[in-house]
């Protein structure tokens, strides 16, 4: 070492390198994160319902947004909707001819779990991927352009300008296109039961384990993925910094929050609709 070196090198150099954060650390450190982003979900949530009464009605772009969520998803959820249909009839009746020689009753099974949890749930985790991507990647565009600050600045609230008309759409759009889904998958499962099994499309269709029961849990989920969806992505979409790399980081948890949310929604409204309708299942 030479001795004109500046002492404070020399003690950088004898300095021990800094350690690493511990388990511990992380962990309070993603808690603390979690605690941070449910907090803006709540305001946000809060705020849009507060709008959705109060704000301004702008039909324009409420149908602007359905158009985006819902008939632009529709080809989607169709081709997904159907060969899921095909392949659920398909592997359920395989193991089922291991137990029992008579199928007469899987049509009514599968269109009690299509009606009151797979339809809205798997429909729901697919518009997350599409609808939640898109939302959270126009507004954190919108963010990191500064144009949501142009909307402060004209004292216009980004919540009731950017997220109301997307949470109005998005529960009359995802229902409407789940609904479709649903009735695509129940077709394609009959066709596959016909072809595959030898069931009559007049056995499969049996509606007799459907009950009121069923259809409100299927409705009630169906509402509720079509609100959280947007309120998800949008918050998302508004935290956004940092350039193109944080639109595409906000759009990454956007799509991740979102199907967390549908899953944690379907858990609950699953449990409440069988205290509720504890012979629904049945």
């Amino acid at each position: 070492m030479a001795a004109n070196e500046p002492l404070s090198s020399r003690a950088e150099d004898l300095a021990p390198p800094p350690k690493e954060p511990g388990f511990v650390h992380q962990l309070g450190a993603f808690a603390i994160e979690a605690f941070g982003q449910a907090r803006d979900l709540y305001s946000v949530f809060v705020r849009t319902l507060y709008y959705s009464v109060y704000g301004r009605r702008e039909k324009g772009m409420f149908a602007q947004q359905v158009f985006e969520q819902g008939n632009q998803s529709v080809f989607f959820l169709t081709v997904f909707m159907g060969f899921f249909g095909m392949i659920l009839v398909f592997q359920a009746g395989v193991q089922a001819l291991r137990v029992v020689p008579d199928l007469t009753l899987l049509g009514a099974t599968f269109l009690q779990l299509l009606v009151r949890d797979l339809a809205a749930s798997i429909g729901a985790l697919m518009l997350a991927t599409r609808v939640g991507a898109g939302i959270a990647a126009e507004i954190g565009s919108m963010v990191v352009t500064e144009q949501v600050d142009a909307l402060r600045m004209c004292a216009a609230d980004p919540i009731e300008y950017l997220v109301v008309p997307r949470f109005k759409a998005g529960i009359v759009a995802t229902t409407a296109v789940i609904i479709w889904s649903a009735g695509v998958a129940f077709v394609s499962g009959m066709l596959t039961a016909w072809v595959y099994f030898g069931v009559n499309p007049r056995t499969f269709a049996n509606l007799g384990m459907v009950g009121h029961g069923d259809l409100i849990v299927g409705l009630t989920k169906c509402l509720a993925y079509g609100a959280a969806i947007p309120i998800v992505s949008a918050q998302s979409g508004l935290s956004t910094f940092g350039g193109s790399e944080g639109v595409g980081s906000a759009t990454t948890r956007a799509v991740v929050n979102s199907s967390l949310a549908v899953i944690i929604l379907n858990f609950f409204i699953s449990a409440a609709g069988l205290i509720l309708f504890p012979g629904a299942t049945q």
